[in-house]
């Protein structure tokens, strides 16, 4: 029996629809809010569409809400990718935006919302990373700057950049007198998070590629390759040739994670593969997976699948 194991979706809070009366346009009709360092756009598409063209004159984070676009990649002129609710693309400024619409309808509309980011705010809050937390040196960034100017542009959102857009929307569209100070702190966090998630993308993904050429790909790749074992962030330190508290502290403000979050993270995924395998009680499986107490595992996995292990399994199986 075949089996998928599908990744959870961090999807944006839906936003109430313009009434189909009130549309101006029934192709990417737009709502906006304006903020001292950023504009806030709702976007919604009430009818089939091909070749709508968008650009946006600074750095734009865009969220997909409901529905789906087809998207003609701006870095690579023939490739073309769906576009679905849980995913962000970051757009650079001045980069034209080819949009299709197959699905779209009265009774099916679209929903984007994209937070054009003022080139002056960008700047200034890059200055503040880099000259109080400096990053170390990566594969693709070598100067060890913190920079939005990466390659990965379409992102799965996780749990910190689908709460921190939630939150920006939810204080862009309010009244309250701490507007401005409320939405530049959460603007901050949204572009912190935004590079953390990329550089988790480059060397979480692709450590092998990079173990040879960067301290954290390396401890990853041992990770990875240990998970049925005792791993301390004292022996990871080792490995990266930090101290134990320097290590702790790096990690974390570089991939917006804990080491020992990474690590229950990943043994959780492995257990989740493992419960497939009908030949493996649950206690096989807490074991294969890293953990030496069924009832600690049974706790972790609950918190982290929303399941207990054998809920998961019957949800895949069936009773």
């Amino acid at each position: 029996m075949e089996t998928s194991l599908k990744s959870p979706l961090f999807i944006p809070k839906k936003q109430a629809l313009t009434s189909y009366n009130n549309l101006e346009r029934l192709v990417e009709n737009r709502s906006s809010f304006n903020l001292p360092n950023f504009e806030l756009n709702l976007f919604e598409t009430h009818q089939k569409s091909k070749k709508v063209s968008l650009t946006f004159d600074t750095l734009t984070v865009t969220a997909m809400i409901r529905g789906k676009k087809v998207m003609q990649s701006f870095d690579k002129k023939n490739v073309v990718y769906d576009y679905l609710p849980g995913e962000s693309v970051i757009v650079p400024a001045n980069e034209e935006l080819v949009i299709d619409f197959p699905e779209a309808s009265e009774k099916n509309p679209t929903q984007c919302l994209a937070i054009a980011i003022d080139n002056q705010k960008i700047k200034s809050t890059l200055e503040t990373l880099n000259n109080q937390f400096p990053k170390l040196e990566t594969p693709q960034n070598k100067n060890g700057n913190w920079t939005l100017e990466n390659p990965d542009y379409h992102l799965k959102n996780n749990a910190e950049i689908k709460n921190v857009i939630d939150r920006i929307t939810h204080i862009s569209i309010g009244k309250s007198e701490a507007k401005n100070l409320l939405a530049d702190l959460a603007l901050q966090e949204l572009l912190i998070r935004i590079m953390q998630t990329q550089a988790r993308n480059l060397i979480f993904e692709e450590y092998k590629k990079y173990s040879t050429q960067n301290r954290f790909a390396y401890v990853i790749e041992y990770v990875e390759n240990n998970l049925e074992e005792q791993i301390t962030v004292e022996k990871l330190s080792k490995l990266a040739c930090m101290s134990e508290s320097n290590f702790y502290k790096t990690f974390k403000r570089e991939f917006g994670i804990t080491p020992v979050e990474y690590i229950l993270k990943q043994r959780i995924s492995l257990a989740k593969k493992l419960l497939t395998n009908m030949k493996l009680s649950i206690t096989d499986v807490c074991y294969k997976a890293g953990f030496n107490s069924l009832s600690y595992f049974s706790v972790l996995f609950k918190k982290y699948a929303d399941q207990s292990p054998s809920e998961f399994r019957k949800s895949i199986f069936g009773e």
